[in-house]
């Protein structure tokens, strides 16, 4: 099957699809010609994604939420005869500070939506990748902060962690079912999030935002962000044939980061 063939047949699901890494994702499997559903926690994103992708179908969901998760897979999968693609992109970058200054409830936080988000769509959409009888692809969005000491970001990178974790067992539950599971880990990504994050972790260093960004980039090979639209490609090579024997790898796109400061 070529890939003009593969994508029209192709039903996806993006969590936080209205914006940023989500919306480029979402863009890119649209524009192959796949059926293609997001969910985002806000609505006029939402509604501005539907209107400049016609066709793209969108609902509200928290996915820190197990029943709307649950809902947002129901309501696509019954719309769409089925789901062959989950992107679980959900995410928040938690709190800057050093770990005894981290509020209880925002550690939490961090990891009922980039955790038990992830683990609330997978559990929802698994059974409908299993009943196509064809296999099927679930991205689980990491981070390379999942991989190397992280300070001052110790509730993000925990749990980055654990969803390179879980990607990784998910894979081998699912292999028997041809279905495909792989984690992608972004390293310093250009747009609104990293802006805020280097405000916070500058505001806690007690040093400019200039000077934070010139440390996070130190670490990078390339001395350059990585753009959103090429995590989407990513994606896409994981989730179309050229990606059917990879599974349970942490594919890492940071331009050569190899350590945190």
């Amino acid at each position: 099957m070529t890939e003009m063939d593969f994508w029209p047949a192709q039903r996806a699901i993006v969590t936080a699809g209205a914006s940023g890494i989500g919306l480029c994702i979402a863009t890119a499997l649209h524009g192959a010609g796949a059926k293609v559903w997001i969910c985002d926690i806000a609505e006029e994103p939402l509604a501005a994604a539907a209107a400049a992708l016609p066709g793209l179908r969108t609902m509200v969901c928290d996915v820190a939420d197990p029943a709307s998760a649950a809902r947002f897979v129901e309501t696509a999968a019954a719309d769409m005869g089925g789901i062959d693609i989950v992107v679980n992109n959900a995410g928040i970058a938690g709190p800057a500070a050093p770990m005894e200054e981290i509020e209880i409830e925002a550690w939490k936080r961090t990891f009922d939506v980039n955790v038990h988000g992830q683990f609330y769509i997978a559990k929802a959409a698994i059974p409908h990748l299993k009943a196509t009888g064809k296999g099927g692809s679930i991205v689980c969005m990491a981070s390379v902060a999942g991989k190397f000491a992280f300070p001052l970001r110790s509730p993000y990178a925990s749990s980055k962690a654990a969803v390179i974790s879980m990607a990784r067992g998910l894979s081998v539950e699912l292999g028997p079912h041809q279905i495909r599971v792989n984690a992608i880990a972004p390293g310093v990504v250009a747009g609104d999030r990293i802006r805020r994050v280097f405000t916070d972790r500058a505001a806690a260093k007690q040093i400019s935002y200039k000077e934070m960004e010139e440390i996070a980039l130190k670490a990078v090979s390339l001395k350059t962000m990585v753009e959103p639209e090429e995590i989407a490609g990513l994606v896409m090579f994981l989730c179309a044939p050229t990606g059917r024997p990879i599974t349970g790898q942490v594919m890492s796109i940071c331009g050569g980061l190899e350590y945190t400061e």
